[in-house]
């Protein structure tokens, strides 16, 4: 009578949860649930910091009442035994897009790009939509609910996972009971951001992700203006971001560098994201904890590569190798180091993958207590709902699992996970653990059963002696039923038992192979344990860090130190010319002394007997070590900077120190008349790109004329210039608006930051240089004039292949030269290039230096100086000054780089043979003291890195002889970027 009383009120409990008070019924009785549930007797996490041995667990209408040791139980309480059982809160993914449909991407609109927004009434910029709310757009997916539950999940913050400002999100229970006015936790639960473009967009911009930071950046400029009623028109989208500015801020970074930049966004505009990282932070850790963000870290860790054939195995690189190895541990490095994380479910490649790679990151040092928090604590106080999820406080929501044991254990069971105090069974908890190893008697021979697998999903293995059997079992509802052959394949014994809880032993019906029925007997000699079947658990093998993390990257960066070189041939880019038998002296970063028979107490002494000391090489034009060259959404990127992009990996920057270069000036591309923010570099292999970027560093741009800018080439056909007189016309107009603007700007009325504005006030005020690309004689001529119609210089105009037509106009107007050696017939307009074109402009006072546009080029600058020699009868050492101090001229840097001369920064090469030969190899490049290239190091890196492929080889083929999943090999081309790369 009185289970029936339980069933009852379970069915009117069932029949009036998702109806509101203040709703009709009319499909039955109105009743409401006022009962108690208490589960005793379990081993209680209230908080991942606070556990209850033997404890009471007391809910009710869907929340926590009470958790503790002596807890008073209500007469209308129902008792739930838990002995020998764990309670858990039930996790959080605070990262999804559950319930929300993927937006389909935009169709094809022909082959011009679409320039302007397809809105009205909204921003001006498709791909900025703070206006649009996930719950309007949310339908609650049962089947992606129950998958959720089974890996432990309650809650999940899902949003619109598309565009660059996303709108905001919808924090939902998973709870298949009820409907979403119980579900729907916030239905504004955190506003969005990324760095990728909407899908369902065609607008061109922005096209690079140096596009994307600037167009943030402007985004939050104009929501200011607009908040502080300056704008007379109606804006949706910078409503909606004012609006939501009080939510949490959630910015999907999805790379370790990304992290950074979004950070700096933040810090420019008083904002602490909260930041999706990549899985690959442990690289850059000590930025990472610098940035005091909190993070939302994926454990989608990759799989082995198949790396069984050799042949395949080659196309596999290190960096990728490495990866694979250290991903594993970034959870591990991020709580070492005290940084506030949370996980989530977001790319793994199936949600039944999360638990697996959750033990691999515990296996690899993330600690039990700091995985619970990541899951359950923390993504509940990121989103300011502490007092409601991630803990079993009172007052907290029921949502709590009930498992075997450690949830965090390989063997343990998740048995039902409970949302808003409903029950969700995942496993039967009542269903006996039948998994061990048995002593099988049956048919008068005795057999040895191992039964392993999940609970519910046994595997059974037989063997009579040394030989296995093949065998078939199935346990459902406490039935047992196992059937096996004998050696001879040719018989078949069929076996059935109910497991009870009064024994570990199995006993029932055996059907011999003849039909016969009798019984059998398995007795229990051990229980199952994933440990004990593993044996003891190596250590992971984990190879270490190097700076930057792929292959020649270094076992620690390079440390300043003090050197002597003594004996050199010195070639100072000075006045002094090349000096014999010198010694130089190099302290604290810097050139401290130039002289023959220099001693130094602690200095190391390098024998440069017969070797050639130089300035390190600065090249002037370079497209390495960026992740993106052009922003072509528009006619002017003057708002984008390079300095955003740079990429301290590229395997360029090694190389480059190999052939000499210490210095680069890395340049937007030529898409457009006006280009983006240049980026000056000091190739400082090893360190993060805001440590290659110059202290103090002069302002630069990237200007083109001539083909490229007017996309001749490009099958574009709806973008202003066309031609070259349009050109010329984008010029005058922008600097003619730009004119307007610093003029409203110093008056101290109110205006408008307009980001792009700024750069070019910046160049007619003398703040910011110019560097053009550029090649016909008309437009250089054109360019210089609209120059001196608005009162400034062009800096460099840059390739400038007929710059020998108009060297005279060159000198007279004060402009650089940085050209290229002898490139010509490349295209239709490099035509009348000539290889002495560089002596014929330095002959009329210009300073001209050779630059390389081209990764491959710039390791060989040495080489490209020496053709002035025979192209122009040049000097050796005014050769020489092209590929050092005359372009660190040109970038105004000469105060610091550019020769050797005592104070200046100690940026030296140390060549085998005169710089200007083929033959010459550089032995050592020095950058402020340290060197970070050595040519007998780069020798015995390359069998350091034979070596550390092979050890990863091996690793990846072990676990792919334990069974583990891999990947296909696959072959990474790193694309070499040029001036027209889009």
């Amino acid at each position: 009578m009185r289970i029936q009383f339980y069933v009852l009120i379970t069915l009117f409990c069932g029949l009036s949860l998702s109806a509101q008070d203040y709703f009709p019924k009319n499909d039955g009785v109105k009743a409401e649930n006022n009962n108690f549930t208490a589960f005793i007797n379990a081993k209680i996490h209230i908080t991942p910091n606070k556990v209850l041995d033997r404890g009471t667990l007391l809910i009710q209408k869907g929340k926590v009442i009470e958790a503790g040791k002596t807890v008073h139980l209500p007469k209308n309480t129902i008792l739930i035994d838990l002995n020998g059982k764990s309670i858990y809160p039930s996790f959080i993914d605070i990262y999804s897009n559950f319930g929300v449909e993927k937006p389909k991407p935009a169709t094809s609109g022909g082959r011009s790009a679409q320039y302007e927004p397809s809105r009205e009434g909204y921003y001006w910029n498709d791909h900025i939509m703070p206006e649009n709310d996930a719950i309007s757009k949310f339908n609650y997916d049962n089947k992606k609910a129950e998958e959720l539950r089974e890996a432990g999940f309650g809650v999940v913050n899902t949003h619109i996972q598309d565009g660059i400002a996303r709108g905001n999100g919808a924090l939902i229970s998973l709870n298949d009971i009820g409907n979403d006015s119980d579900r729907v936790l916030a239905d504004k639960s955190a506003q969005y951001f990324s760095l990728t473009k909407s899908v369902a967009k065609r607008q061109a911009y922005p096209t690079s992700l140096m596009g994307t930071l600037a167009l943030l950046r402007q985004m939050y400029f104009d929501a200011d203006w607009y908040a502080q009623g300056n704008v007379t028109t109606k804006d949706l989208s910078l409503e909606a971001l004012n609006t939501n500015k009080g939510l949490v801020q959630i910015f999907e970074a999805k790379d370790k560098d990304n992290v950074l930049r979004a950070d700096k966004i933040g810090d420019m505009f008083n904002i602490n994201y909260t930041i999706l990282a990549g899985g690959n932070e442990f690289e850059s850790v000590a930025e990472i904890k610098a940035t005091n963000a909190t993070l939302i870290v994926p454990i989608n860790f990759p799989d082995p590569y198949d790396v069984s054939d050799p042949y395949l195995a080659d196309y596999v690189s290190l960096e990728d190798m490495r990866f694979w190895n250290q991903a594993p541990t970034n959870p591990k490095v991020l709580e070492e180091n005290n940084i506030t994380f949370g996980l989530t479910l977001h790319d793994q490649k199936s949600t039944s993958s999360f638990r697996k790679n959750l033990l691999k990151a515990i296996e690899y040092g993330l600690s039990k207590t700091k995985a619970l928090e990541a899951l359950t604590t923390i993504p509940a106080q990121i989103l300011g709902k502490s007092n409601i999820i991630g803990s079993l406080q009172n007052g907290s929501q029921a949502n709590f699992l009930i498992t075997s044991g450690d949830i965090f254990d390989k063997e343990s069971v998740l048995y039902e996970n409970w949302v808003q105090g409903q029950k969700h069974i995942i496993n039967n908890k009542e269903l006996k653990d039948i998994r061990g190893n048995y002593n099988l008697a049956a048919g008068k021979k005795m057999y040895q059963l191992s039964i392993t697998g999940e609970l519910d999903k046994p595997k059974a293995e037989i063997k009579e002696g040394e030989d296995k059997l093949t065998s078939k079992i199935n346990y459902e509802d406490h039935w047992l039923t196992l059937s096996f052959n004998t050696k001879e394949g040719d018989q078949a014994f069929r076996l059935s038992a109910m497991a009870t809880s009064a024994s570990d032993n199995l006993e029932g019906k055996l059907l011999l192979p003849d039909g016969t029925e009798t019984t059998f007997n398995a007795t229990r000699t051990s229980a199952f344990s994933e440990k004990e079947k593993d044996g003891a658990k190596e250590t992971p093998v984990v190879v270490p860090i190097a700076f930057p993390n792929i292959g020649y990257g270094y076992s620690q960066q390079p440390k300043q130190e003090s050197m002597l070189f003594k004996n050199a041939t010195v070639w100072t880019s000075e006045d002094m010319g090349i000096l014999e038998q010198t010694d130089v002296l190099v302290k604290n970063g810097k050139i401290a002394k130039i002289g023959k028979d220099l001693k130094s107490i602690g200095a190391t002494i390098v024998d440069a007997t017969g070797k050639h000391l130089t300035a390190g090489i600065i090249d002037e034009h370079t497209h390495i070590a960026a992740l993106s060259i052009n922003e072509s959404g528009q006619n002017s990127s003057a708002e984008v900077k390079m300095e955003d992009v740079v990429d301290p990996k590229h395997i360029g920057i090694y190389r480059d120190l190999a052939g000499g270069v210490t210095s680069a000036q890395l340049l937007h591309g030529s898409a457009n008349p006006i280009g983006g923010r240049s980026a000056i570099l000091k190739l400082k292999w090893g360190a993060g790109a805001d440590g290659m970027i110059y202290n103090n560093s002069p302002k630069f741009i990237k200007f083109a004329l001539g083909e490229n800018v007017k996309q001749s080439n490009w099958n574009s056909f709806s973008r202003f210039p066309q031609t070259r007189m349009g050109v010329e016309q984008t010029f005058i107009n922008y600097f003619q608006r730009a004119k307007e603007y610093d003029i409203k700007k110093k008056s101290g009325q109110p205006y408008r930051f307009d980001e792009e504005m700024e750069t070019l006030a910046e160049i007619i005020n003398g703040e910011r240089f110019i560097s053009c690309h550029s090649y016909v004689q008309s437009e250089i001529n054109m360019l210089m004039k609209v120059a001196e119609k608005f009162d400034f210089k062009v800096n460099t105009f840059t390739h400038i292949l007929e710059g020998y037509k108009v060297a005279d106009k060159m000198a007279e107007h004060g402009v650089g030269a940085s050209t290229f050696s002898d490139w010509w017939a490349y295209k239709y307009e490099v035509n009348d290039a000539i290889p002495y074109n560089a002596a014929i402009m330095q002959s009329q006072g210009i300073t001209v230096a050779i630059n390389s546009d081209d990764a491959e080029m710039s390791r060989r600058l040495n080489q490209e100086a020496a053709k002035t020699v025979k192209y122009g009868g040049i000097t050796e050492l005014e050769a020489w000054k092209m590929v050092t101090i005359n372009p660190a001229k040109l970038l105004h840097i000469d105060h610091r780089v550019g020769s050797i001369k005592e104070g200046k920064d100690a940026d030296l090469v140390l060549w085998s043979n005169n710089p200007l030969s083929v033959y010459a190899k550089v032995e050592k490049t020095i950058i402020e003291g340290a060197v970070y290239f050595d040519l007998e190091k780069d020798k015995q890196q390359r069998e350091a890195i034979r070596k550390e492929k092979a050890l990863l080889i091996n690793l990846m083929l072990k676990e792919k002889d334990n069974g583990s999943p891999t990947q296909e090999p696959k072959k990474k081309n790193q694309e070499e970027l040029h001036c027209d790369s889009l």
